[in-house]
């Protein structure tokens, strides 16, 4: 492509985009026919019918009519992104994966997150779970690592995905509500298949709201083998380590946030790039080795437990960077399909029953979302790899092979394509010896539904476990039927009774003594429900402070963004100060003045406003400053909806600074109260501590203050 043309305007230069080779891009059908007027259809004179041989009409038409594809039934809503992935030490002792033995490499990404029950027009921030997708483009084939920000399933055998996902989805009767859990049908499944309980007290954490999709974790969920060159194998957990830290927000911020920027999360992933504010993670292993299989109290192939970092450290290995957006997000985003079944050699599956469900179910509906078993030539989903082999033909065939055979093997081909041996970096299926009766059950070892989310609660803090807390009530009060309530509250109980009893107190409610026993905890083809007793829980740790956000990375305010409120007059000083200071730790400060164009400092001087404060909210927002000016002060104080931003980010726990006369302001407004002894207020204070409070993402500490300021 030739180079762009130097434009002398914004105009020229959006211009200068449809240059192509030097020449300027004519209109054209799709078979390159030149097109001339694409705003009339052929008719039958100026006012007669239109005529059916327009066949630029009924492409036109055609095309958009079939613009769409079937959505995704799950993880429909997604951003995407593309990307590195770098290997800082070689990891051949466990895997002969060249993505994880050659230290060289910079091998391509494509990341896709996404929110889980909710259609495409969803908002980002709802209660779910969120999609943390890979797809690496090696030279051995491409790997997809598909998993989730939490790390583990709400199910143990893909047998019952169906049902979950009915049960999540909208009523069938009224399609209520779009993408949320709160309702009787997803409650009635939760409360009668305990499995779920340890994956659903993590949607009622604050993981189910993340401050930013690149401040979450992920998680390959699944137990997964490597294989090194001598066939020894380690089982291996993948997590992803955000390089920011993980943080999220309020449920109360969640709800305001999708009404005031419904695209949150895509907006802010999307900005960062362009930006060059690049999203990193880092990769981890949790290695098992084979001998170690049984050694826990817990089975390393229930997709319902995690494996405790305080028990297998994570090993980080490598780093992803995020550095491209999509350039058209249907091509890329929309049509690229994640597989697990996608591996490479030194890697390879156990016998976790949901990942073997999911190996076949992936594959199926990629079929029936992009038409064709040919998806894999979509350019989003083309290997890096040369691709050989004997399927031709089908829908959506784009690909011309050539040659007499098309079958193995075969002399008039010259038996190509041939068959490649192990040495030669073909995949082997690991040589797992098997000896067992075909039956419809599950192990045992499964069975313990109450002691990791048990675990999971004892290892949050106060404050966090009081969104637990606020979470459930919230989630079972919009449940109709009291007997679903009350069973929950029985199961509750079971994770942690004060839990219970918070809930039920909020719930006006008791926490009743026995229930039914959940159906699916009957264990054996012949057992029946009364047959089964719940296992005792297990208090193999006391607490694993890793669950815990508390104790995430709070290094850094890059990208935080930083509403500075101000009208005419402010004080040019107090606001250049603190700009430099925190524009030199990148983070994004945003002029949020009393009206929209431009606004004067105390120097006369024409600042472009980011944002009049009626059209922003300060839910999208990590902290406020307010710079001095006693002109602007009292412009401020005539706006009442300054005081509901100042209110609001009190109420969110996140940090104010004001300097000057922006002091008086805070003082007329309803928390003069706690001005004083917050740790995340600052009047006239150093920049460097203001810093270092947006940092820390929040002040829990304020949470009791909070309930008394009502907004």
């Amino acid at each position: 492509m030739a180079s762009k043309k130097k434009g002398n305007s914004k105009k020229q230069d959006q211009l200068d985009d449809f240059i192509v080779d030097g020449k300027d891009q004519t209109l054209t059908s799709r078979q390159g026919v030149k097109v001339n007027d694409t705003n009339n259809s052929l008719k039958s004179g100026e006012r007669g019918s239109t005529l059916l041989e327009d066949f630029l009409l009924r492409e036109k038409i055609t095309s958009f009519d079939h613009e769409r594809i079937p959505e995704r039934i799950v993880h429909a809503r997604g951003s995407g992104a593309h990307g590195f992935f770098e290997l800082y030490e070689s990891q051949d002792k466990y895997t002969k994966a060249e993505l994880f033995t050659d230290t060289k490499r910079k091998t391509p990404v494509f990341v896709r997150f996404s929110t889980v029950a909710g259609s495409k027009g969803s908002p980002d921030l709802a209660r779910d779970v969120r999609g943390f997708a890979v797809k690496f483009y090696n030279e051995e084939g491409t790997w997809d690592l598909v998993g989730n920000n939490m790390p583990i399933f709400f199910i143990q055998d893909a047998m019952k995905f169906p049902d979950l996902i009915h049960a999540v989805k909208p009523e069938p009767n009224n399609e209520i509500p779009q993408a949320a859990s709160a309702h009787d049908t997803f409650y009635d499944f939760i409360s009668l298949t305990t499995e779920t309980l340890h994956n659903h007290i993590w949607a009622m954490s604050d993981r189910a709201i993340p401050r930013s999709l690149r401040m979450m974790e992920g998680f390959g969920i699944h137990t997964y083998r490597l294989i090194n060159k001598k066939g020894e194998s380690h089982f291996v957990k993948f997590h992803w380590k955000p390089v920011l830290g993980v943080h999220s927000v309020t449920w109360d911020e969640a709800v305001r946030i999708n009404g005031a920027d419904p695209d949150f999360h895509r907006r802010d992933l999307w900005e960062a790039i362009e930006m060059g504010q690049f999203p990193e993670w880092e990769l981890g292993f949790q290695i098992i080795p084979e001998e170690d299989e049984h050694k826990y109290d817990f089975d390393i192939l229930d997709p319902t437990k995690l494996i405790p970092e305080e028990m297998v450290p994570v090993q980080i290995v490598g780093k992803m960077t995020l550095n491209r957006n999509p350039e058209n997000f249907f091509a890329e985003t929309e049509q690229v399909a994640f597989l697990p079944g996608n591996i490479i050699p030194g890697i390879d599956f156990s016998n976790d029953p949901l990942l073997q469900g999911r190996l076949f179910s992936y594959r199926d509906t990629q079929l029936s979302r992009l038409g064709s078993p040919n998806f894999h030539q979509i350019p989003i989903n083309k290997p890096l790899a040369q691709s050989h082999h004997n399927q031709r033909d089908g829908h959506m065939q784009t690909e011309i092979s050539k040659g007499q055979t098309a079958y193995f093997p075969n002399t008039l081909g010259g038996g190509c394509p041939h068959l490649a041996k192990i040495s030669e970096g073909a995949f082997h299926s690991y040589e797992e010896r098997i000896d067992a009766k075909k039956i419809r059950s599950r192990s045992t070892s499964f069975s313990d539904h109450f002691s990791q989310p048990a675990l999971f609660y004892r290892s949050l803090q106060e404050w966090e476990q009081q969104h637990v807390i606020d979470a459930y009530s919230f989630e079972l009060g919009k449940v109709n039927h009291d007997h679903i309530k009350s069973r929950m509250l029985w199961l509750i109980k079971q994770i942690n009774n004060d839990l219970a009893k918070s809930v039920a107190d909020n719930l006006g409610m008791k926490i009743p003594k026995t229930i039914d026993n959940p159906i699916n905890q009957a264990i054996g083809a012949d057992a029946t429900v009364k047959d089964f007793q719940p296992s005792k829980a297990k208090n193999y740790l006391d607490e694993s402070p890793a669950l815990s956000q508390s104790n995430t990375k709070f290094e850094s305010i890059a990208t935080r963004q930083v509403a500075v409120l101000v009208s005419d007059g402010f004080s040019f000083e107090d606001f250049d100060k603190v700009r430099k200071a925190l524009e030199n730790k990148n983070a994004v400060v945003k002029l949020v003045a009393s009206h929209g164009g431009t606004v004067k400092c105390d120097n006369k001087k024409d600042h472009k406003v980011d944002t009049s404060i009626d059209t922003t909210e300060s839910v999208l927002f990590d902290a406020i400053y307010i710079p001095g000016g006693k002109k602007s002060i009292d412009a401020m104080t005539k706006v009442a909806k300054f005081e509901k931003f100042v209110l609001e980010t009190f109420k969110h726990c996140k940090a104010i600074a004001a300097d000057n006369e922006g002091e008086t302001y805070l003082r007329n407004t309803r928390i003069d109260d706690y001005l004083d002894d917050d740790k995340a207020i600052f009047i006239n204070c150093e920049v460097q501590d203001f810093i270092k409070a947006i940092a820390n993402h929040r002040n829990w500490e304020r949470m009791p203050a909070t309930k008394s300021i009502a907004v």
